[in-house]
């Protein structure tokens, strides 16, 4: 079936074309001719307009031969320029210069002449279906027909048993000799590809692919078919037509290369043995290695080079999975030459290279990928670690010197840190993830991904050391000239070591408090800031803080929080990393470093974070029971306190963001130390998750209203956007509790709480009459200084506290204690009520008018309208007697009242516009 389809392609392939080709080549017959008449005729013909390359390969005629035809017609007089040959076609990228494009074979160009503006040669055009059908897909359709035509020849007579095996594989050996031999002859011979775009269809390297596919499958056959040979011959033999082929690729392309690749990387695959040697194996896979880089560099061939890599690298880990007997020299001797070649080969220097400064080599990617996860399995594979771990290690030292060495290579650095991380991570018990190479498998089994011992300890601390010092000196280097390739190695050179001290202190330190390791962090506080400040004056211009220097400074912040942690108990640490956020804000006033700011915003994250695991700061059981003076003040207050002064400080030099962070952060922490201690006060001394009481709420509903006037008074002093805006967000937090919670969820009059034994200073105090005080207070110190709505919300809020503390101080006056709904309303109850609201319509009304306080005038309507529609609709059924007349009596008067007064009103406002 697959033969059928290729023979009818083929057959189509070559009818378009001969049917097309016959058509064009009568056309340049007949202009030919027409030509020859105007000649012989003697009338002086123009020299003829440059066809493009497309049009010439159209024509079905070389250039060469064209302008050939032309000159035996008419030769060249005085005045005309003399006819030369057309320069060859501009290989493309990526293809060999060689055949066509060999500068030996070609004729040499003599002095262009000068060209008329109307002979200029047109732009190429891109070649159409018919061009790409006529020379790439017939060439390439023709080179696969090839070698499956040998094959399938082998194929038959075997069927037919029309040959014996032997002349079988000798005729197959000699198609594929003969392939090779045809497309060197047509390469020495002058080959061209005379259309532009079309340089994949180089024919010699199409008959050279198949040559070399024919003699991989006659030597696997006669070893794995007939067993005419033995497995070391076959091996040999089909490396050989590997390396033979990767070399052919330096004068027919890189597709060539790719084949003899393929060929050389399977062939371990297809020669079986009964006692196989992985000596022999990784020695011809290095030696396949190594010839591919020397040819891959020649020519700058990136995916031939990392296809090598990516082959090599894959042969390497199936070896380590699946082999039965360890054996570890050889994996790092497969390693040592990947790296070597990446190394001193692919990147070693030529001339006219860009300096090391520039650029990423991603072919690196492969080596660094397949040696990095070779380390880690010496590491964590029981069947490589058993013995010790100083292998891995010597790998990942390796990957880092060659990075060093090469910088191009800065995969490799990646490399070594992510697997030491992974490493190391995996050495803190309990550890989940292990993996096993000699099983095959990668899984999840709850047992430790790597042995915890002395070694692991020492070898942490040589990597760590390799990093820092590696780091460090290469982020110098390249800052000034490179600040991407600098900030990577800044970055490894502080996570690595924090990583390897975090897992030796989970592991082998004491977690309550380790003074040794607290030690080692405080020794890599001083070496990251002093990093740091070496990687700054190495930059152009000196001492900008640019991304390695963040790095190296960020890393110098980490360390500290480490020590903090290994040297002391939790209120003290909370206390000393607000009090850190100090640091970084004095610093800037001798180095302006962006991050320095960004250190001080990391200090208030770690805190906040701090306290969201254990609010208590010590822990409940060790929480003294005292109000106000126990571990709370310190450990929210001492925060609170330094990071106002870091943004005092930060106000004063660099500003930015970072100012208004640490704001931000003063302010919330202001409010969370007396917010805690006010829990801690009404509850007993315990911070548990319990439901706040209607006290409790007002009290927290007196913060937040004086946090918004202490934001508003502070921003008029220094202005900044957080104090404005944090001063709004108080203002509607306040406004929100007491909707939420004053007025519906803890009311006494759904909950029926016991609102106290005293008559004025009770529960309904403390809940409505100060918060409407505070607010009342908030919103007129507020008038001219925030948002008209801002003012005008707490102002109504203000009211409606007041008006709902009336109401509730007489339903206790008649209820007593407990208020609850359930209890029911008297008729007197019910009549004071009305009385009580009207008064207190008129008293809004008062102040709206003195105050000039539209809020407070349309509120005084609006509860007059309320007492209204109760007069006549509740008190008219509800009242007997003379309630019912004194309801409607007083109603009236406060009614008639209310309009003369604003009769007076507007006619005192009218006598004044008149005068």
């Amino acid at each position: 079936m697959f033969e059928s389809l290729i023979g009818l392609v083929a057959i189509i392939a070559l009818f378009v074309i001969i049917s097309r080709q016959q058509s064009r080549i009568g056309l340049i017959e007949r202009e030919l001719g027409a030509l020859r008449s105007l000649v012989l005729s003697g009338v002086h013909v123009a020299p003829p307009q440059a066809k493009p390359v497309e049009q010439a390969a159209n024509d079905s005629m070389p250039a060469d031969a064209a302008i050939a035809a032309v000159t035996d017609i008419a030769p060249p007089s005085a005045g005309d320029a003399a006819a030369e040959e057309k320069p060859p076609t501009q290989v493309e990228a990526g293809e060999a210069a060689s055949g066509p494009w060999a500068a030996g074979e070609a004729a040499p160009a003599g002095p262009a002449p000068a060209q008329p503006v109307a002979a200029t040669a047109k732009p190429a055009q891109k070649p159409d279906i018919e061009t790409a059908l006529g020379t790439r897909w017939a060439v390439w359709v023709g080179g696969i027909a090839l070698a499956l035509g040998g094959l399938f020849l082998i194929r038959y007579t075997i069927e037919a048993g029309i040959f014996g095996p032997g002349v079988r594989l000798s005729m197959a050996a000699m198609l594929g000799l003969v392939l090779v031999a045809v497309g060197e002859f047509i390469r020495r011979t002058g080959f061209k590809v005379p259309v532009q775009g079309v340089a994949g269809a180089y024919i010699p390297a199409i008959l050279t692919a198949a040559g070399a596919f024919i003699l991989f499958g006659t030597v696997y056959a006669a070893h794995g078919v007939y067993g005419f040979i033995g497995p070391a011959l076959a091996f040999t033999l089909l490396g050989a037509i590997g390396v033979a082929t990767i070399a052919a690729a330096l004068v027919h392309g890189q597709a060539l290369a790719g084949v003899g690749l393929l060929g050389a990387v399977v062939t371990p695959m297809l020669v079986a043995s009964q006692a196989p040697n992985p000596w022999a194996l990784f020695g011809y896979l290095a030696i396949v290695l190594a010839a591919t880089g020397v040819i891959a560099r020649l020519r700058d061939w990136k995916l031939l080079m990392a296809a090598a890599f990516v082959g090599t690298g894959l042969w390497t880990i199936l070896y380590m999975t699946d082999a039965s007997g360890t054996n570890l020299p050889v994996v790092l001797f497969i390693n040592a030459v990947t790296l070597a070649v990446l190394a001193l080969v692919w990147l070693g220097r030529r001339g006219g290279e860009a300096g090391p400064a520039s650029g990423f080599d991603w072919p690196s990617v492969a080596p660094g990928f397949f040696v990095g996860l070779s380390a880690m399995a010496l590491f964590v594979d029981p069947a490589y670690a058993a013995g010790d771990a100083l292998p891995g290690a010597a790998l990942i030292a390796a990957l880092v010197a060659v990075a060093l060495y090469r910088p191009l290579a800065l995969a490799l650095l990646h490399a070594a840190g992510l697997a030491t991380v992974l490493v190391y991570l995996g050495i803190i018990p309990p550890t989940s993830v292990v993996s096993d190479f000699s099983g095959g498998a990668l899984g999840v089994d709850g047992l430790p991904a790597a042995v915890a011992d002395t070694l692991i300890l020492r070898i942490g601390i040589v990597l760590g050391l390799v990093f820092i010092a590696a780091g460090f000196w290469a982020a110098r280097k390249f800052a000034a000239s490179a600040h991407i390739r600098a900030a990577s190695w800044a970055a490894w050179g502080v996570v690595a070591p924090l990583v390897i001290l975090l897992a030796l202190w989970f592991t082998f330190g004491n977690l309550d408090r380790d003074l040794v390791y607290a030690a080692v962090a405080a020794l890599l506080v001083v070496v990251f800031a002093t990093g740091g400040e070496w990687i700054a004056r190495g930059e152009q211009p000196p001492l900008q803080g640019g991304a390695a220097v963040s790095f190296a400074l960020g890393g110098a912040a980490v360390a500290a929080l480490l020590m903090l942690y290994m040297a002391f108990g939790s209120g003290w640490t909370t206390m000393l990393l607000g009090a850190a956020a100090i640091v970084p804000a004095l610093a800037t006033r001798w180095r302006a470093y962006p991050v320095l700011g960004w250190i001080s915003v990391a200090a208030v994250i770690a805190v906040l974070g701090r306290i969201a695991f254990d609010p208590t700061i010590v822990g409940a059981e060790f929480l003294s029971r005292t109000p106000v003076f126990n571990w709370l003040l310190p450990g929210y207050g001492v925060p609170a306190l330094a990071f106002g002064f870091a943004a005092w400080q930060l106000a004063r030099t660099t500003n930015g963001r970072p100012r208004l962070a640490m704001e931000a952060g003063a302010a919330l922490f202001a409010v969370l130390t007396v917010a805690i201690l006010v829990r801690h006060a009404m509850h007993g001394g315990v911070i548990d998750m319990g439901a706040a009481t209607l006290a409790e709420q007002a009290i927290y509903t007196l913060i937040a209203i004086g946090a918004g006037a202490i934001l508003v008074a502070v921003d008029m002093r220094s202005p900044s956007l957080v104090l404005r805006y944090g001063s709004l967000a108080a203002g509607v937090v306040s406004v929100a509790f007491i909707v939420i919670q004053h007025f519906v969820a803890l009311n006494p009059l759904f909950t029926d709480e016991s609102t106290g034994r005293i008559p004025v200073f009770n529960l309904l105090f403390l809940g409505y009459l100060l918060p409407a005080i505070a607010a009342g207070g908030l919103a007129l110190y507020a008038r001219d200084k925030r948002p008209k709505w801002y003012a005008a919300m707490l102002a109504l809020m203000a009211a409606l506290l007041a008006f709902v503390y009336a109401t509730l101080s007489v339903r206790r006056l008649f209820k007593g204690e407990f208020i609850g709904l359930w209890s029911g309303l008297g008729q007197f109850e019910t009549y004071t009520y009305s009385a009580l609201w009207l008064i207190i319509g008129v008293a809004l009304l008062t102040a709206g008018v003195w105050l000039r306080s539209q809020v407070l005038r349309v509120a005084s309507a609006a509860l007059i309208s309320v007492a209204v529609l109760k007069v006549f609709l509740f008190d008219m059924s509800e009242l007997e007697g003379v309630l019912r007349a004194l309801s409607f009596i007083g109603l009236g008067a406060v009614l008639i009242g209310i309009g003369l007064f604003y009769q007076r009103l507007l006619t005192r406002a009218a006598k004044g516009s008149a005068v």
